[in-house]
């Protein structure tokens, strides 16, 4: 076991000092009268051990800034009591057994904590929403049914291709649609209770906004290639503006379109219809062209 002389240490004794005097560390002053009794270097031979990985090798370096700070710091930090460094956390400590349940406030508003006991709840909705779910998947089937055509219709690839992401899109909107109905204990079909199923272009039931009429699916079916292709087009125009009168008319609607999944999907199915409503208008203005 190795021991080095002590040498005076004014630097860290008036700092230490110092912070003794500040009300709250009267704790301190005990510790400072031992250590200045003892020495710097023997203190922290005491502390720490002749096998620690400390080594304080010379004295000189207690005169210095770095050693002064070191010393401090170890000081403070075997002498200081539990309560000195975590006092001021502990307020906020909770029982990690118990649940924290905050609800975030409106704009401007504060968020409030609420019982550990509150449980999650499907937002509330309107009858307005249940309706639209279930004529938008109407309205889907028709589209992915005209989508269907397209491959024995006609040879147009960038046809081919609208169709493709506007077939696969509303087939995944339609499984959304299913699943937000029947989560909520609601009928997925407007059809009458017992009916099943019908193709949408036989559907005996009012149509949806924009839908094609009976005739026009027929007239659709027995085009060919550039024919088939306006046809297409003109009706598919016809069939998504059809979709954003749905969603106007669902968000006009007074409580209707409060739900988080509703809205976003709404909102999604008017963006997206706008932006391919743009293209089709743009392939519909080509073809005409290539007739004349």
């Amino acid at each position: 076991m190795y021991k080095v002389k002590s040498k005076p240490w004014p630097r860290i004794t008036h700092f230490y000092r110092s912070f003794a005097e500040i009300p709250g560390n009267s704790w301190l002053r005990p510790m400072l009268e031992f250590v200045e009794q003892i020495g710097a270097v023997d203190f922290a031979h005491i502390l720490y051990g002749s096998t620690s990985h400390i080594r304080l090798r010379i004295s000189y370096q207690l005169h210095s800034a770095r050693g002064s700070a070191m010393l401090c710091g170890m000081l403070l930090a075997a002498s200081a009591p539990t309560d000195f460094f975590c006092s001021s956390a502990r307020p906020q400590q909770t029982d990690p057994a118990t649940p924290v349940v905050v609800q975030p406030g409106a704009p401007g508003k504060p968020s409030r904590t609420l019982p550990p006991s509150t449980r999650a709840t499907l937002p509330p909705r309107s009858q307005a929403d249940v309706e639209f779910m279930q004529g938008m998947i109407m309205h889907h089937s028709q589209a992915v049914e005209m989508t269907g055509l397209i491959p024995s219709h006609t040879e147009n690839k960038d046809l081919r291709s609208l169709g493709a992401r506007i077939s696969s899109s509303q087939s995944d909107e339609i499984k959304f649609m299913r699943r937000w109905l029947a989560t909520r204990g609601e009928r997925v079909s407007m059809a009458t209770p017992g009916m099943p199923d019908m193709n949408m272009s036989r559907a005996p039931m009012a149509l949806m906004p924009g839908m094609l009429m009976p005739e026009q699916m027929q007239a659709l079916r027995k085009a060919k290639g550039a024919g088939f292709d306006r046809l297409f087009l003109a009706g598919m125009i016809q069939h998504h503006n059809g979709a954003l009168t749905m969603v106007k008319d669902l968000f006009d609607t007074a409580g209707a379109g409060q739900d988080a999944e509703l809205f976003n999907f709404a909102t999604d199915v008017d963006s997206g219809q706008r932006a391919e409503i743009r293209i089709m208008l743009t392939m519909l203005e080509k073809t005409l062209e290539e007739k004349r």
